[in-house]
């Protein structure tokens, strides 16, 4: 067993990380985010119907479920800019969908905001747009390490767009450049949000003067004027599950999900390290205050504008780009590593699926991972000579529906083969588990759930991915000749109404409760992370415990 640097405690929670560090330390990276402001759109995540998604113009609008008044996220870009959107559609009869069946579609579209007297123009450098239809997820068919070819492996939306900006390249669909007049909106893009399905867009680039953007879900829109037409009716779409836990995410009981401006599109870090003589390397690829990893680093960046039930912080850092540098030096042959956490109750799950890009002196090189909770994966071998520095970066765009806590390691091969194997006994220790004597007499009957999506634990607080559904082929498409981004003649500019201010209340029906405004909640420059999944202290104390039981449990087995 290879030891360096100070011994990490046998806490509980040190227990709770990675196999392969065997005992040894991880070092911070202490990196830091850029400034460039990002306009995130994923609160709520499942959306369930036509509305505003979010609006980052002065003025509020109501939410379906209560009739509340919620104020915008407000914020106006200037300059370098990006743009996240994540969305699934949960229709109300999302239940009683079928495979064979011709599945309910929206339409995500963006729109941009110029409440200026000159015109705005803006250069779009990277990004890419996609949905299920476009990018499927196909579940267990790339786990694993695989060469990453010219053409993207299609690991769903998320992964699709996030090849895209790795790459620098900006999808031929979008057009480079646009202008928006003055006092004026215009859609920027739109693509289908199918049932059951997702839609994901990741967009980089520069204007020369202010403006706004704001996101809507529209029920079969025939032009841009419909589009417009949901951000002008004022109404939030539904789908806004955390409304009525407002002071949980204040008090970081949940962490909900991001909808708002967050300040940073790229986190860089660079370190030195000599692996002869301060032994294997292990630092956070990306971080939380739950997976730390030992060091106290927490890779999240904050919020500059949000929605009052959006997360306090960029907790998913979906979108963000992470460059990590790492002078390395030494004698002989090393794996470069990527690992995830085991799991803290046990339950395995899809950490991540997305593409890597690896930067030695001998080129580059760019991978697609698929890897499980628990588990440590080699995504390249480097060969160190003596007194010889080895420069590697590591750069990846953080694809949506990936969890965070992911560690890099350079260690020697017989390290990782040694975890490896560990991690295999555990898992036959748990495939042969006897299942217990079933009961005689018939099954109690089922709790009644009128509401069985209550249950399913928030995938960002209990770091748990939900399974995707893999959507069924469409039977017709939009005409393959219409653009995602219409031609600049189609961009047809509208005056601006009365959309500065908000909208009059909408008539309250015998039984409602009376609109009262939302007090906005902003945080106030922290960067932090939730600290953990629903439920009480005591509670996930006890689990963390008993989790760590079993894993010791397991690595007593011969």
């Amino acid at each position: 067993m290879l030891i360096s640097g100070p011994l990490l405690l046998w806490s509980p929670g040190a227990l709770a990380y990675v196999a392969l560090m065997a005992g040894q330390s991880a070092r911070p990276l202490n990196g830091q985010f850029n400034s460039v402001p990002v306009l995130h759109s994923n609160q709520p995540e499942e959306v369930e119907g036509a509305g505003i998604l979010i609006n980052t113009a002065p003025g509020m609008a109501y939410a379906a479920e209560t009739g509340t008044a919620l104020r915008n996220a407000v914020y106006t870009f200037n300059g370098e800019f990006g743009m996240h959107l994540h969305h699934k559609y949960f229709p109300p009869n999302k239940d009683s969908i079928s495979a064979s069946q011709r599945r309910s579609e929206l339409t995500l579209a963006a729109i941009l905001i110029n409440p200026g007297v000159m015109p705005v123009h803006i250069r779009f450098s990277s990004g890419a747009v996609r949905n299920s239809f476009e990018a499927p997820y196909l579940a267990n068919n790339l786990m694993g390490v695989k060469p990453l070819g010219p053409r993207p492996w299609n690991t769903g939306p998320g992964d699709a767009t996030a090849i895209q900006m790795l790459r620098g390249k900006l999808d031929s669909r979008l057009s480079d450049r646009i202008t928006i007049p003055p006092s004026s909106r215009l859609v920027l893009f739109q693509t289908q949000l199918p049932a059951l399905g997702i839609a994901n867009a990741l967009l980089k680039g520069k204007s020369d003067g202010p403006f706004q953007i704001a996101v809507v879900a529209a029920a079969d829109p025939q032009d841009d004027r419909d589009i417009l037409a949901v951000l002008d009716q004022g109404r939030l779409a539904p789908g806004r599950v955390y409304l009525d836990r407002i002071n949980e995410i204040n008090n970081r009981a949940v962490f909900s999900r991001v909808g708002g401006v967050a300040i940073g599109d790229t986190y860089h870090a660079t370190i030195s390290h000599d692996l002869s003589s301060q032994g294997p390397l292990h630092v956070p690829f990306t971080s939380t205050e739950r997976h730390d990893f030992g060091t106290s680093d927490v890779q999240v960046n904050g919020l500059a504008s949000r929605m009052v039930d959006s997360s306090l912080d960029n907790i998913g850092t979906y979108g963000v780009r992470f460059d990590i540098d790492m002078n390395l030096r030494g004698n002989g042959p090393y794996e470069l590593v990527m690992s995830h956490p085991s799991p803290m109750g046990g339950r395995n799950f899809t950490a991540f699926r997305g593409s890597i890009q690896i930067r030695t002196p001998e080129g580059v090189r760019e991978v697609h991972v698929g890897l499980r909770s628990g588990e440590s994966l080699s995504l390249a071998q480097i060969n160190l000579r003596p007194g010889v520095t080895f420069p590697l970066r590591v750069s990846m765009v953080y694809p949506a529906d990936a969890t965070p806590g992911h560690l890099l390691s350079i260690v020697p091969a017989s390290q990782l083969a040694l975890a490896q194997e560990q991690q295999r006994r555990r898992e036959q220790a748990r495939i042969n588990v006897p299942r217990p004597t079933k009961p005689s007499g018939p099954p109690p009957l089922p709790a009644a759930n009128p509401n069985p999506q209550a249950q399913e634990p928030d995938d960002a607080a209990a770091e748990v991915t939900r399974p995707q559904i893999i959507p069924a082929a469409p039977r017709r498409f939009r005409p393959a000749a219409m653009p995602l981004v219409p031609p600049p003649a189609i961009l047809r500019p509208t005056p601006v109404p009365s959309w500065l201010t908000p909208p009059p209340p909408p008539p309250a029906s015998r039984g409602q409760r009376p609109i009262q405004p939302y007090p906005q909640v902003v945080n106030p420059g922290g960067i932090g992370n939730a600290s953990g999944a629903d439920g009480t202290l005591v509670d996930r104390y006890r689990q963390a415990v008993e989790a760590q039981q079993r894993l010791m449990q397991g690595w007593q087995q011969p």
